[in-house]
């Protein structure tokens, strides 16, 4: 009589389970922010201190950004920032600082082509996006910077602080 009752709860478990509705959370990220990549070989330190003079901002050195990947992997991202009432700037190394052995080391592994992505969210002096490309493509240090748009890429939840 015990394994009888036994296994009519085992039934119901499956019944249960047979019926349990799954649940998705939708999130909306907003992105709304500009977006440039860089190519530049120039230390970190360097490449910040030159846009800090070039545009008049204060980017400080950050504790580096870390990604818990599966596998107990983990992508460490340096990074400098300037927070304002009114804007959000942010200098990150696109590749992973440190030994990292994960295929794709990059933080924006879609523009793995830059070196560094300067982030800028909210209104930032008076400069125009396309004032700013002129700017920074006129810095000694940078090869080349184009602006990217943040909803093409595939990996643009990283950029969610």
């Amino acid at each position: 009589m015990f394994e009888g009752f036994a296994h009519k709860v085992y039934k119901f478990g499956n019944l249960y389970d047979a019926y349990m509705k799954t649940l998705l959370l939708d999130i909306s990220y907003d992105y709304d922010f500009d977006l440039y990549g860089l190519v530049s070989s120039s230390k970190e330190y360097k490449l910040a201190w030159t846009i800090n003079q070039l545009l008049g901002l204060r980017l400080v050195k950050q504790k580096d950004l870390c990604y818990e990947l599966v596998g107990k992997e983990q992508l460490l991202i340096s990074n400098y920032e300037q927070i304002t009432d009114h804007s959000i700037i942010r200098l990150m190394r696109n590749k992973a600082s440190g030994i990292c052995t994960l295929d794709k080391p990059y933080l924006l592994p879609d523009i793995k082509q830059f070196d560094y992505v300067l982030q800028i969210t909210g209104a930032m002096q008076c400069l125009s996006p396309r004032e700013l490309l002129q700017q920074l493509a006129r810095l000694p240090l940078v090869q080349y910077v184009k602006q990217v748009d943040p909803l093409k890429l595939k990996f643009k939840e990283n950029l969610i602080f």
